[in-house]
């Protein structure tokens, strides 16, 4: 399974939402940056992914995007694909 990283916050449900969905999937690897620790961190994301907006999800090198994408590609059968 591919590396997982999510940009978040401590306070944020979708973040909490996604998080579950990937464990639902068998994700244990999950590296979580907590931007409103590290303010330094939300530059970065916001310059890799060109989004404001947490949660940001990577699988792999792959930007999924937020908690509505990821259930997007969930739904389309997407999902379990790029964690295989």
């Amino acid at each position: 399974m591919p590396q997982v990283m999510m940009y978040s916050t401590q306070v944020c449900p979708y973040c909490v939402m996604a998080e579950k969905l990937l464990q639902k999937k068998g994700v244990s690897n999950l590296e979580k940056v907590l931007i409103d620790k590290d303010p330094a961190q939300r530059e970065i994301m916001m310059t890799k992914t060109g989004r404001r907006t947490v949660p940001q999800i990577y699988i792999g090198d792959t930007h999924v995007g937020g908690y509505d994408d990821l259930v997007a590609l969930d739904r389309a059968g997407q999902l379990d694909l790029l964690l295989a």
